[in-house]
């Protein structure tokens, strides 16, 4: 899951180390790569992090090999192409790609890379179909007002959801199939918020598997963060205090079916949102719901300015900290505008819905 792990690359020498091990403690590929034009190293992927990198020779010919006493799920990157991997102790893997034709390849030696490539169309469809659907939005919306380009996304999110439900149906009756690191690297392809109850469910399911698997502890660690903010959950505690400086809890609020809205003055999406927000307050402030605005500010002149600007007439907290804030940590906000929808029992029923996506929702929970 690519998203869910981000380390620095490193470069380190080919064959570090290898002359004190066996060769049953050893993952080697071995390949050939036709028609490379100016592409002269082939590099090799443990999730983000990059973990080595080696040369094109003579004969468009390469070789890695390390120390290794389990088994690897890598991705073999060549030009912009990335083909997943697993590689085993004393096996060699034999992999030819011509780059020509870079969706064609061959690999030979591994029975888990094998089934690997036999998931590949499934991925490149997927991807396929986001990719298109991106290219059109980014057409459509270059002339587009704010309330435009939201309705917009929320008609494409509304089309690309199928696909991916059907997408996501089939990387999970994959892992069922292959309870191996084929399996894994299925469910490591699935968008974590688009899939959060499956990657929690496949988790549980491998507790006891790879437990000595740097990438699969990884993944383990990550889902276990979408787990404390799953759909179902208790929203943990906010604490923050109004631009009069009066303390409030998101726990004030038990009883209420709540919106609480990550943003901050600088964020222009955040302000391009808060018309939608002002007019979707209005029509439902007499429902039961009410909205929180929980800003990453640093500069209190800067955020009660906005909040006049925007005329956000509901409560707003900060504990003024931007990204330094615990809020952060708590929450995992990666980047706002960000939000959560929580039920009356502060639990959280949705997250991240904005435009007309948000308006459905709630016109449809709180009828």
């Amino acid at each position: 899951m690519n998203k869910f792990v981000k380390h620095v690359g490193i470069f380190s020498s080919l064959l570090l180390g290898l002359s004190a091990c066996s060769n049953k403690d050893t993952i080697l590929v071995t390949g050939e790569i036709n028609n490379p034009g100016n592409v002269k190293v082939v590099n090799f992927f443990e999730g983000d992090r990059k973990l080595d990198s080696t040369f094109i020779a003579d004969g468009n010919r390469f070789k890695f090999e390390r120390p290794a006493t389990q088994e690897r799920l890598l991705t073999l990157q060549v030009g912009n192409n990335r083909y997943p991997i697993i590689l085993e102790p004393g096996k060699e893997l034999k992999f030819v790609v011509d780059l020509q034709q870079p969706e064609t390849y061959d690999v030979q030696g591994s029975d888990l890379t094998q089934k690997l490539k036999e998931f590949a169309p499934l991925k490149s469809r997927i991807d396929f179909v986001r990719d298109s659907l991106q290219q059109v939005f980014t057409k459509a919306t270059a002339e587009m007002g704010s309330n435009e380009v939201q309705n917009l996304r929320a008609e494409m999110l509304m089309k690309f959801e199928p696909y991916f439900k059907d997408y996501t149906a089939k990387a999970v009756d994959f892992a069922n199939k292959n309870k191996d690191l084929a399996g894994f690297y299925a469910m490591t392809t699935l968008d974590p918020e688009m899939s959060e109850s499956e990657l929690i469910t496949y988790t549980d399911q491998i507790k006891d598997l790879f437990v000595e698997n740097r990438y699969v502890n990884e993944f383990r660690a990550e889902v276990d963060k979408l787990r404390k903010l799953a759909v179902g959950q208790k929203a943990p505690e906010i604490t923050g205090y109004t631009p009069d400086n009066k303390t409030v809890k998101l726990s004030d609020y038990k009883g209420k079916v709540v919106l609480v809205d990550f943003w901050a003055s600088w964020c222009m999406p955040c302000r391009e949102e808060n018309p939608n927000l002002v007019n979707l307050y209005a029509k439902l402030k007499d429902k039961n719901f009410t909205i929180l605005g929980v800003s990453l500010d640093d500069n209190p002149g800067s955020w009660m300015r906005a909040i006049s600007d925007d005329q956000l007439t509901w409560t707003n907290i900060s504990d003024l900290k931007a990204w330094s804030s615990p809020l952060i940590i708590d929450y995992s906000i990666k980047g706002i505008p960000a939000s959560y929808i929580l039920d009356t029992e502060g639990k959280i029923i949705a997250k991240n819905l904005r435009g007309k996506s948000l308006e459905d929702f709630l016109t449809k929970y709180l009828n």
